[in-house]
């Protein structure tokens, strides 16, 4: 009996003693990964920006369609990602290489930062004479989170400069309703209305949320906080239709932007403001923010179709699917639609998920006091381990895939064959195929390596 219990004794510590080895040696590994994806990716910068693909040899550049070496992409997953990937891998590794890359990735975006203090999609280092600030697809936003956040690890005063000009546009292009445009300033069209479309004011809101964080009571900050969170409650819908439209024209009324694009209650839109009412009520605490979500999930929950999804588009009043083909020309299903729409416009989404993260979010909210529920979103230590076990198999995988120079390579990547189109063409339906490096590979990599990396230091 004593003699087995010795044996059994020696076998777990063997074992443990293993286990720990083999994980010392992938936190290793990781380490030496994270190093050589930040030497590659920061190699084929230009500028010191990204754009969204390269070929591995370097010979084609591609963002929304194809680029030229001049020119970098500020939407994401480009340069201010892939700029928050480099600040990450410093952040978990102190990796000074990291670092010397997103201050670089910064300073293109300074250098490309326009007139009135923001960005438009691309900068063209041939012309840097950008005239528009968009907020569409967390363009503008996503630059001025990347250079807040560097600018709480470097003392910089061309940083600090940008991000002040920045700040500035952000409060001055807020309407006064509370929301911001799709586009600044006035063109005298729909870009002018306040747009949820793509995460517009979430992101923006976001954005403001960020710079009281990192600023403290900043007095304009505070107030355009509250402009926004006012607006969040006073554009939702009455019921029994209680979500939210993709945008608003003056008069807060569900309005039309592009042709395909109608006045409508969107879905999609309404899940992720509740999330923003939530993000809202963590830093103002007021419970008002919350008085929306009950009515909307209700009514989320009432309008899934049968086919599990949910229409991008409701009908005002009848909870009707809308399908809009150009130039608004409705039919009557997704099939109808012409290719170019039907595979490049998510007429149908998926919400279940968000909607259930945001139901068990909310009902957190009111059942814990303010200050719980702001704590709430640090895992405890069996759910460290969990997430550590889910990532174990995911970061050797990752390994795995990495080129000995460092790049990810999407060998075989399918993507549609790019036209220059004018306002009557559309997509041909052909397709190129080519291995390509993916700025949003490298991003969502990096990110789940430094998960790994963060959690392991932690236990």
């Amino acid at each position: 009996m004593k003699i087995r219990y010795i044996i059994t004794t020696v076998l777990i510590s063997t074992i443990h003693f293993t286990t720990s080895a083999q994980s010392a040696e992938l936190s290793g590994d990781v380490q030496a990964s994270l190093r050589k994806a930040v030497t590659y990716f920061h190699s084929i910068n230009s500028h010191g920006g990204y754009v969204y693909y390269v070929t591995p040899d370097l010979s084609r550049r591609w963002g929304e369609g194809p680029k030229d070496a001049e020119t970098i992409e500020v939407q994401p997953p480009g340069t201010p990602a892939v700029g928050q990937s480099f600040l990450q891998v410093y952040h978990t590794t102190g990796d000074k290489n990291a670092l010397i890359a997103a201050k670089e990735a910064a300073y293109a975006l300074i250098d490309g930062q326009n007139q009135y203090g923001g960005w438009d999609h691309t900068i063209d280092f041939t012309n840097i004479s950008h005239e528009k600030v968009s907020f569409d697809d967390n363009q503008t936003q996503s630059a001025i989170s990347f250079l807040m956040a560097l600018d709480q690890v470097i003392d910089d005063k061309k940083l600090t400069s940008g991000v002040g000009r920045a700040l500035k546009m952000m409060i001055t292009t807020q309407l006064d309703n509370g929301g911001w445009p799709h586009k600044y300033p006035e063109q005298g069209n729909y870009h002018d209305y306040a747009t949820f479309n793509d995460g517009g004011i979430n992101d923006c809101i976001r954005v403001m949320l960020e710079a009281h964080q990192y600023y403290g009571e900043n007095v304009e900050v505070k107030k355009s906080l509250y402009k926004a969170a006012r607006f969040m409650n006073i554009s939702q819908l009455p019921p029994p239709q209680p979500g939210w439209a993709q945008q608003y024209n003056e008069y807060l009324q569900p309005a039309w932007a592009r042709t395909f694009e109608p006045p409508a209650v969107c879905p999609s839109v309404t899940v992720k403001n509740l999330q923003t009412l939530m993000d809202l009520y963590e830093v103002l605490g007021h419970a008002t923010l919350l008085e929306p979500i009950p009515d909307a999930i209700r009514w989320l929950k009432e309008i899934k179709m049968e086919n599990g999804k949910w229409a991008r588009f409701v009908e005002l009043g009848t909870n009707k699917a809308l399908y809009y083909d150009r130039p608004r020309i409705r039919v009557n299903s997704l099939e109808e639609l012409h290719p170019e729409r039907r595979t490049g416009y998510a007429y149908e989404v998926d919400i279940q998920e968000r909607l259930d993260h945001a139901e068990a979010r909310y009902k957190k909210a009111i059942n814990l006091t303010h200050q719980e529920f702001c704590a709430d979103k640090i895992l405890s230590d069996a759910e460290a381990r969990q997430r550590l076990s889910e990532l174990e198999p995911m970061v050797k995988e990752i390994i795995e895939s990495q080129e000995d120079s460092g790049a990810w390579i999407t060998k075989n990547d399918r993507f549609k064959m790019h036209i220059e189109r004018t306002r009557t063409q559309r997509w041909n339906g052909e397709y190129e195929v080519m291995d390509r490096v993916s700025s949003s590979v490298f991003n969502k990599n990096v990110n789940l390596l430094c998960e790994y990396i963060e959690l392991k230091h932690r236990l």
